[in-house]
């Protein structure tokens, strides 16, 4: 169970998510636009203490997550179609040596949108599961639709495990064409997607990534659980609100055991009034939790202790060196917030969807 005390998690809270490097990321297959970066909130390195004890078999490496958001899709309703949000979201977790090379990658996806009428109604079943990319494997139709020999996974994967043992450098330089698409011959025989946007994604995750306490032969793993269960209709002069919410982890396991995780969360949200028309800049570029930090407003307007940057920092600090069961096990009251003295003292948010979020990435296959 778990020994660190609560001294640590609130050294560690204020340095451990400071934010992503968002980019903007548009992945279509058509795709050929540049990715631009998100200003401000740049991440500052702060490495958790390393620990003392001699390792023979592996070094230890930084963890690093990237959630990158576009909702340049979205599109007014008329009187003859429906209009929509529409969401792309590229995930990325990684981890990288101290010599800036990565040693592993994982990358997801999740594409959904929220539709709505000329009256601002919203038509979509927004308490419907949605899936990510990966999840959703041969279903994702690339080569059923699209005539690809590869599946969009597959060609994630491939894209992936391109970035292993490169560094930032060697990956900016070599990974892509100027339209984005795979330069190296080898890679280009399975990716024919636009890359652009997730080479992006690698190199910002790599420059956010922390010492967390991964070594290089952890098992990298990345989960998201994605919900448009916030959304909601225009009404009179009350706007209508199609909202994303994601929550992301990126954690690495020894065994059953959880040797660093990295929590992030998005809240994409596209307004419309109630002819179906859209009234949220689409080109604004849409910010994580932690990019957002003080920001947030948990202290500002919920009078709490802790903003949520911290709070996230200082779960995932306690559920590192635990199990999934032991994290399944974490006590909560009805409203999922800890009631464990240690975690309580930092963390008055609900956390059972951060339980059920990492419990999903430690066991996932």
């Amino acid at each position: 169970m778990k020994k660190l005390s609560l001294m640590l998690c609130i050294c560690l809270v204020v340095g451990l998510l400071s934010g992503c490097v968002g980019t903007t990321v548009v992945y279509h297959e058509n795709c050929t636009c540049p990715t631009e970066p998100v200003p401000g909130n740049e991440p500052t390195e702060e490495t958790k203490p390393m620990p003392t004890d001699d390792v023979t078999d592996a070094e230890y490496v930084k963890t690093g997550l990237y959630i990158g958001t576009n909702l340049s899709g979205s599109t007014n309703a008329t009187a003859e179609e429906a209009g929509k949000a529409d969401y792309d979201v590229t995930l990325v977790a990684v981890t990288v040596d101290d010599g800036g090379v990565i040693r592993s990658c994982v990358i997801d996806s999740i594409g959904t949108s929220v539709a709505f009428d000329a009256a601002g109604v919203i038509t979509s079943d927004v308490n419907a599961a949605i899936a990510t990319k990966n999840e959703l494997g041969e279903s994702y139709g690339m080569k059923a639709y699209a005539g690809s020999k590869y599946e969009w996974n597959e060609q994630a994967a491939a894209v992936a495990e391109y970035a292993v043992g490169k560094t930032a450098d060697e990956l900016r330089s070599g990974a892509v064409t100027e339209a984005g698409k795979a330069k190296d011959a080898d890679l280009a025989t399975v990716a024919t997607i636009y890359i652009g946007g997730y080479v992006e994604g690698i190199l910002a995750a790599a420059e956010n990534a922390q010492h967390l306490g991964a070594k290089s032969t952890d098992v990298l793993k990345l989960a998201a659980l994605p919900s448009v269960k916030s959304s909601k209709s225009a009404e009179g002069e009350n706007p209508g609100l199609a909202q994303l919410d994601v929550d992301v982890t990126a954690l690495t396991m020894e065994g059953d055991v959880i040797t660093s995780c990295y929590i992030d969360s998005v809240q994409a949200k596209v307004a419309f009034d109630a002819t179906g028309t859209v009234t949220t800049d689409l080109t604004a570029p849409v910010a994580t939790k932690n990019q957002l930090g003080e920001n947030y407003g948990m202290k500002k307007y919920a009078g709490s202790a802790y903003e949520w940057n911290e709070q996230a920092a200082a779960f995932a600090d306690y559920v590192t060196g635990l199990t999934a069961a032991e994290v399944e096990g974490i006590a909560v009251d009805e409203g999922t917030k800890p009631t464990e003295a240690d975690l309580a003292a930092t963390v008055t948010i609900a956390v059972g969807g951060y339980k059920a979020l990492v419990v999903k990435a430690a066991t996932a296959q």
